[in-house]
């Protein structure tokens, strides 16, 4: 026997409710044995104003006040035993508590104009509850008025009643899981193939800088156009280029346009898929001095990060998008604002400001060596 918590909106009185058990009982005791709210509530050890307000949220009347017709008898007289006096179901009576324990307790939170526009332009950049609630306590660590949990605002997002339906800003507010399906891996033969397993394993351990993830986001036909992705492992922090098709000599094209660009110490190897794109790895490696490796077949959570990244894309691009019309500069806002939007890994800041902090440590690390030598 528990007691919850009754009401939404109720601040000062705490009305408790009976459990499913309880209300079975109370439908046997007063409407099989016709006993009195007093005797009912004597044998459930209850209060008699407890029973008293279950029975008046619970009972059903003959007439279509309440919600108390039934739907599957609309065109039938109502008459029977069930129609001589009120009528109390356990189980109606536990579906409706239910539904009304699921109701957000504080839905005042967002009541405060400040915070409602903080959290309104965050979920239409596609934060995450999650994210806008680490986030608040990093920008407003003084400020109690602009603080809200994830729970709190899922609650208040499925709650209805806005202007608004910021449901469908959720990343998986509409998505559902497709069942896996196994399939078996195909022999691709990659000339210079170096498998994960050779990788050091101080990298799996993403504390180290300068390692990366690459993929291949593919448009719809019928152009071929597609976006080459490259993401560093420990700032998550993504790069990409489009790239005319999903050919070889494209792909290093890309890989060596976006690496050339960065500093040597911040670009020791890379984990590639198996893909065939990925064919002139070698000449990206001896002009840039990296190294290549390739994850198992199939194992896409072996480069989560490039994943998860691949993901955000999508979010602005979706599948079945041609690519035909999107330009470099389109997508390096796209690429800007993903790498702006901070993560809860990396303690609420942002891959971009990640990648700057990692940078600045690099450059610590090479003044010595460029003092001494001159």
């Amino acid at each position: 026997m528990f007691r919850l918590r009754e009401g939404a909106a109720l601040t000062v009185k705490v009305y408790t409710h009976l459990d499913s058990g309880e209300r079975i009982l109370l439908e046997k005791l007063r409407f099989e044995r016709h006993e009195t709210i007093r005797q009912v509530a004597r044998d459930l050890r209850r209060s008699a104003s407890t029973v008293s307000r279950e029975l008046r949220r619970g009972l059903w009347f003959a007439s279509n006040e309440n919600e108390s017709y039934r739907p599957y008898r609309p065109k039938r007289l109502k008459t029977g035993a069930w129609t001589a006096g009120p009528f109390y179901s356990a189980l109606t009576a536990q579906r409706k508590a239910e539904t009304r324990a699921c109701a957000p307790r504080k839905p005042r939170r967002m009541a405060g104009a400040r915070l409602h526009a903080w959290v309104a332009d965050a979920l239409g950049r596609g934060w995450t509850p999650e994210l806008i609630e680490g986030r608040l306590k990093l920008e407003y660590p003084d400020d109690p008025e602009m603080r809200i949990s994830h729970e709190c605002l899922y609650q208040w997002i499925y709650a209805g009643g806005h202007d608004t339906d910021w449901r469908r800003y959720l990343p998986r507010a509409k998505r559902h899981r497709a069942r896996r399906k196994g399939r078996k891996a195909q022999r691709i033969a990659m000339p210079m193939r170096v498998p994960l397993a050779l990788r050091p394993r101080a990298v799996d351990g993403r504390r180290e800088f300068g390692h990366y993830e690459s993929d291949t986001v593919i448009g719809s036909a019928p152009t071929k156009r597609c976006i080459d992705t490259q993401v560093e492992r420990k700032t998550r922090r993504l790069f990409a280029r489009l790239i005319a098709d999903k050919s070889a000599p494209e792909t290093a094209k890309a890989e060596y346009a976006v690496y050339s660009a960065i500093p040597a110490g911040a670009r020791i190897d890379r984990t590639w898929d198996n893909g065939t794109e990925s064919a002139l790895h070698r000449l990206v490696d001896e002009a840039l001095g990296m190294l290549t490796y390739y994850a198992d077949p199939y194992s896409p959570w072996q480069r989560g990060s490039n994943e998860n990244r691949n993901g955000h894309i999508r979010r602005y691009l979706p599948k079945r998008t041609s690519l035909r019309h999107l330009t470099q500069g389109e997508l390096d806002d796209i690429v800007q604002e993903i790498n702006d939007t901070p993560m809860k890994l990396l303690g609420y800041h942002t891959p971009n400001e990640a990648w700057q902090e990692e940078l600045g440590k690099l450059r610590l690390q090479s003044q010595p060596a460029n003092h001494k030598h001159s």
